[in-house]
């Protein structure tokens, strides 16, 4: 299963649209107002179908979601480059908010399951995590090519490829092992929505779980749309910004290879990781130079860390049939304080310069990390 898993991971983030789909909505003639409510509407998009995603993974096939999610993905990217326009763009965006939906909390429940089942359940935080690190991989391979594509052949040649990319991973995802059989009760999503939220009323552990997971992963995701603006906001070249990202996710894969050995991090080692990249984000973004990328990068690999670990913590307090409903939970918040987050640095954004921003963003760690500390949202180990 973990072949699968790691090849998926690649396929799913070897987008070479990523880095340059800002570029076409510019290009198209779009104002940095309408682009911002396309974020907002993906956002949303998220938002909507989040959790009932998780309970119809619940109620069905998680495989078969994890399949069609990739080609409405790719369908998405090629209304962009087929018909560049507003309306496509929006309805794109839409397309790849539902895709994300889909593959959030169907993706965990199926390994963690299938590796429960074999006996291997402790192995799930050094699996996922490479997975995030071939996922992360592929990213930064994706922006080194997406030059050389698009200078050959346009937006239209990066789309080909992006589709491509897309079909290949759903392809992949038809070899996924799912020995839990859909259920055949009759009840449907909604009864398996209504159950898997049951059980996180009733079990306090679970409820703490749920919440650290968007406090540890929101901010820095966010966070992470403005990290060109920050790192031109150095002084560094614009043709030299995309080898700068390459940094910050060349730290966010080494914290995701790091979250094997750092499982058994009880509550002070989780409290001090995050107080620590809260620190060296803060200090990285307010040097304005660019030798403070290098300590945003170990910010963000830390982040990426204990994004991993909450998770880790989350599918260990979950029993019983709604995993990948509680997990879409987890995943709606994260969703709905992203949306607050991108607010608050619109709000910001206007009165103070990006690595003030920054900064600012590193207080609510500060905050998790005094909670978890003190036993009220990251109790104990992972484990």
């Amino acid at each position: 299963m973990t072949a699968t898993l790691y090849a998926y991971a690649f396929l799913d983030e070897f987008v070479l649209l990523y880095p340059v789909y800002a570029l076409l909505f510019a290009d198209t003639g779009l104002s940095v107002g309408q682009i911002s409510s396309l974020f907002v509407l993906w956002s949303l998009t998220g938002v909507l179908f989040e959790v009932p995603s998780g309970a119809w993974a619940d109620a069905v096939s998680r495989r078969l979601l994890l399949w069609l999610g990739p080609l409405l993905g790719g369908a998405g990217f090629a209304l962009w480059v087929l018909f560049p326009s507003y309306g496509a763009f929006a309805a794109g965006f839409v397309l790849w908010g539902i895709r994300g939906a889909l593959g959030s909390g169907a993706l965990e429940a199926l390994v963690y399951e299938e590796l429960e089942l074999l006996g291997a359940a402790d192995r799930y935080a050094r699996v996922m995590g490479r997975s995030h690190a071939v996922g992360q991989s592929a990213a930064m391979a994706a922006m080194g090519l997406a030059g050389p594509v698009f200078a050959a052949g346009g937006y239209r040649a990066v789309g080909a490829a992006s589709v491509l990319a897309c079909v290949l991973c759903a392809a992949i995802a038809t070899r996924f092992p799912e020995h839990r059989p859909p259920k055949g009760d009759g009840d449907g999503w909604a009864a398996t929505l209504r159950t898997g939220l049951a059980d996180a009323h009733r079990d306090r552990s679970v409820r703490g779980a749920l919440l650290l997971v968007p406090a540890v992963t929101a901010v820095w995701g966010a966070l992470d749309e403005y990290t060109p603006l920050l790192v031109r906001d150095t002084g560094v070249p614009e043709p030299a910004v995309p080898y700068w990202l390459m940094l910050i996710w060349a730290g966010v894969t080494a914290g995701s290879l790091l979250s094997g050995p750092a499982e058994r991090l009880g509550r002070a080692g989780f409290a001090a990781v995050l107080t620590a990249s809260a620190l060296a984000l803060a200090l990285g973004a307010l040097t304005e130079a660019p030798a403070g990328i290098a300590l945003v990068a170990l910010a963000f690999g830390g982040f990426q860390l204990a994004t991993v670990l909450a998770d880790v913590r989350l599918q260990h307090r979950i029993e019983g049939t709604g995993r990948a409903t509680l997990t879409s939970v987890a995943s709606l918040g994260t969703e709905v304080l992203t949306i607050a987050v991108y607010g608050a640095y619109g709000g910001l954004g206007s009165v103070f310069g990006h690595g003030t921003v920054f900064a600012l963003c590193a207080v609510p760690y500060l905050v998790t990390a005094a909670a978890v500390a003190r036993g009220r949202g990251g109790g104990g180990s992972t484990q």
